[in-house]
């Protein structure tokens, strides 16, 4: 067993670093926002038409917001003293998480990010350089700086900024604990001014986390901090720094164990395994636990609660209910104080953004939500306490609530008007979500179901199942000869097993192919051994694979006609169709048909945009479809034109709940500004398409690959077959490992909706 850790633990590092040198080294690269295609726009860019912005900015600095990116800027700033779990690693070492973070504010909200590494530990002169940055930015995130001096640093640069200085490390944790606090108190109905509570640790996460629940109404004098060296109290020998000076108290306690006895909320940000299960046994009635070390927390959930059934706990693990994870909130903070042009960000935005969070779990699951969570009950109560970080509404929720306290508390230099038309702006945010896949692939993990593989020699099969295996998304059924599979596994160092995590068919003896071919009305059994996505087709029509993955080699329409022959439509399916997805920078287009129906008709054009956005839905977002034409609403009487507007209005008469609009030109269905210049400012369509309907085959195609050429970084999920009875997909020979293991979660989701469904 330790010698197949290793291994895993040598696949990651190796996937990580491959992840990282390629295709492009690094995680994030800076692009020009505006055309420079011929000398005017040189002129334009630089000199001499650049001295007029200058100018303006220096008549008044306010314009930086108008000419410049300056307003969507922020600097991740480390010195890489306390990089995660890695300690002091350096600077240069902590590079990769810079820009990992900076990714995460990009994906999630929008925001550019500058990553600065600094080679420097005095305080003093952190202040200083990091000052002299303010001309660049709109914000600061100040990120893995150890305790105590990060403290320091925040607040010497808060005082002296006009920008917002923010160290996640400390307040993104203590928001979302905050909010888990707040929800936690209102189950057990307790009065969060009476309630005790015991902190093991007291370095910056565990301090900002108590300052905020004492912005919330925690009392003083009712926090037990605990430290390395034993519970903090007064006069406590050897002296305290300043910031644990203040969580002094006078007691007699001077353990972890003495401070938890009767404690109310159990709040851990220090080391794995502190909190003993004889701990929580004397915690007071319906304990709060906060157990938020990472990757390992205080205490399993498991353990507390086999001692104390009445607590209700949180940790920082994706595995677990109640995950704390900062990535709810940091993104959005900023994209609001950005927004409103803050000049710092005050308790009142902390606080705004905390009581967000914790209504929030509060409300009812959106569609998109539940569509992304199928299976979980995530209903307001002991295990749903704080949203999933996939809540499409969160940027809609927090952004405003941060602008709206930041212009209450006086420090917005741009407030913003009419926060109605603000909340409509940030929508388009919603489809940049980061880790587009991750909803699919909890889904996925519910319950693994059978996925078989026609193509099981091909190595990108074998590296792809290698990681369905690892991360239990599905039970993988290989075809393919036992030896060429084996030998394919040795070849690429796997550690993939065939009759133990993976299923091995070899179609020249497997017996059940003759029962396969006997059933079979297309063919014999040699034409059954031929071709192995007949064969894959068959396990799932006989009920011996839930869903299956072919077409990495050979032609599209071949192993197409394998499905329509043995799987065939589900119930008031009419057509396949083919989806595919491709993530851009700023967001994610769902291209449709782009691989089976030549020439659709208006209406069978209308039933692939309908099975289209149903299948959306499943990435948690809502759909918003455009009807692509040459064509605005009426201004050609092509009849291709008039087959887009008519596929649109049966459309409505469809789906009526969904927005959608037609025909119209592919940049207008991206762009509202441009809707409303082409008269359509009254359109059913709000903010950005992400379904974009084509009239043809080959139109669907040709947008599908240029986008995913020229501006999709290759990152494409698809061909997603649409309208087969079982969850089956049709790839292309240009797949890549990602997208068979993306298409493997996506397949291994729907037989899990439709073994559902049969046991409903």
């Amino acid at each position: 067993m330790t010698q197949n850790l290793s291994a895993a633990e040598q696949l990651l590092r190796d996937a990580a670093r491959e992840y990282h040198r390629t295709p492009t080294r690094g995680k994030i690269e800076v692009r020009a926002t505006k055309p420079l295609s011929n000398q005017r726009d040189l002129s334009l860019a630089y000199s001499p038409g650049v001295a007029y912005p200058c100018l303006d900015i220096e008549a008044d600095p306010l314009k930086a917001f108008d000419y410049t990116s300056r307003g969507n800027l922020v600097a991740v700033v480390s010195n890489g003293t306390a990089v995660l779990g890695l300690g002091n690693i350096g600077p240069l070492a902590s590079k990769p998480v810079m820009e990992g973070k900076g990714c995460l504010f990009k994906k999630f909200a929008g925001v550019d990010v500058f990553d600065i590494e600094l080679a420097e530990t005095d305080p003093d002169k952190l202040v200083e350089i990091i000052a002299a940055l303010e001309p660049t930015l709109g914000g600061i995130n100040l990120e893995d700086i150890k305790a105590p001096e990060c403290f320091y640093i925040e607040q010497k640069l808060s005082a002296r900024m006009n920008i917002p200085v923010f160290h996640d490390d400390q307040h993104g944790t203590a928001i979302i604990s905050s909010a888990a606090l707040l929800n936690g108190l209102e189950l057990v109905g307790k009065d969060i001014g009476a309630v005790k509570v015991a902190v093991s640790g007291a370095g910056a996460a565990a301090i900002a986390c108590v300052e905020v629940m004492i912005g919330l109404g925690i009392k003083r004098e009712h926090v037990f901090m605990v430290d390395s060296k034993g519970v903090i109290y007064e006069g406590r020998p050897g002296g305290l720094d300043a910031s644990k000076q203040r969580y002094a108290v006078k007691t007699e306690a001077r353990t972890l164990a003495d401070v938890v006895n009767g404690a109310d909320v159990f709040l851990g940000c220090s080391a794995p395994g502190v909190l003993t299960a004889e701990m929580v046994k004397t915690m007071a009635d319906k304990p709060i636990i906060l157990a938020l070390a990472n990757p390992e927390p205080e205490i399993r959930p498991e353990l507390a609660k086999s001692v104390r059934p009445d607590c209700i706990i949180a940790t920082g693990r994706s595995d677990y209910p109640n995950q704390v994870n900062n990535v709810l909130c940091f993104p959005y903070i900023f994209r609001g104080a950005l927004d409103c042009g803050a000049t710092k960000i005050t308790e009142a935005m902390k606080l705004a953004c905390v009581r967000e969070i914790a209504d929030l779990a509060k409300a009812e699951t959106s569609a998109e939500v539940s569509a992304a969570y199928p299976g979980k009950e995530l209903v307001f109560g002991p295990d749903y306490l704080i949203p999933t970080p996939f809540d499409s509404r969160l940027i809609l929720k927090i952004a405003p609530a941060v602008a709206k306290a930041a212009q209450e508390s006086g420090v917005a230099t741009r407030p913003i008007k009419d926060f109605a038309a603000y909340r409509e702006e940030l929508t388009r945010f919603i489809y940049q979500t980061g880790m587009f896949m991750q909803p699919v692939f909890n889904t996925a993990k519910l319950a693994p179901q059978r996925v078989v593989y026609a193509d099981g020699e091909d190595e990108r099969v074998l590296r792809a199942v290698q990681f369905v295996a690892d991360e239990q998304l599905a039970a993988p059924i290989l075809i393919g000869r036992p030896d060429a599979i084996e030998a394919g596994i040795k070849k690429a160092g796997l550690r993939i097993k065939l009759g133990q995590n993976v299923q091995c068919v070899n179609p020249d003896t497997d017996p059940r192919v003759a029962q396969y071919a006997a059933q079979y009305q297309g063919g014999g059994e040699a034409d059954v051994r031929a071709s192995r996505s007949l064969l894959a087709a068959l396990m799932v029509k006989a009920g011996d694979a839930d869903a299956m993955l072919c077409g990495l080699d050979g032609n599209y329409d071949g192993h197409l006609a394998h499905v329509q022959n043995v799987i065939g439509l589900k119930d008031g399916a009419q057509e396949f169709a083919a989806l595919n997805a491709v993530l851009l920078p700023e967001q994610t287009l769902f291209i449709t048909d782009t691989y089976v129906n030549d020439t659709p008709d208006a209406e069978q054009l209308a039933r692939i945009a309908l099975a289209a956005a149903e299948e959306v839905q499943r990435f948690g977002v809502p759909p918003k479809v455009a009807f692509l034409s040459h064509s605005n609403r009426g201004s050609s009487s092509r009849p291709s034109a008039r087959k887009m507007a008519e596929a649109h209005q049966h459309f409505r008469k469809m789906a009526p709940q969904i927005e959608s609009e037609g025909e119209l030109h592919g940049d207008a269905a991206l762009s509202e500004k441009i809707r409303a210049n082409a008269g359509m400012a009254e359109s059913a369509l709000t903010g950005s398409a992400n379904v974009l309907v084509c009239p043809n085959l080959d139109a669907a195609n040709i947008l599908f690959n240029v986008l995913k050429t020229s501006s999709g970084q290759g990152t494409t999920i698809g061909p997603i077959l649409l309208g087969a009875a079982a969850p089956v997909h049709v790839l292309t020979p240009s797949s890549t490992v990602r997208r068979v293991i993306n298409m493997t979660a996506l397949a291994a989701a729907k037989a899990q909706d439709s073994e559902n469904k049969r046991g409903a």
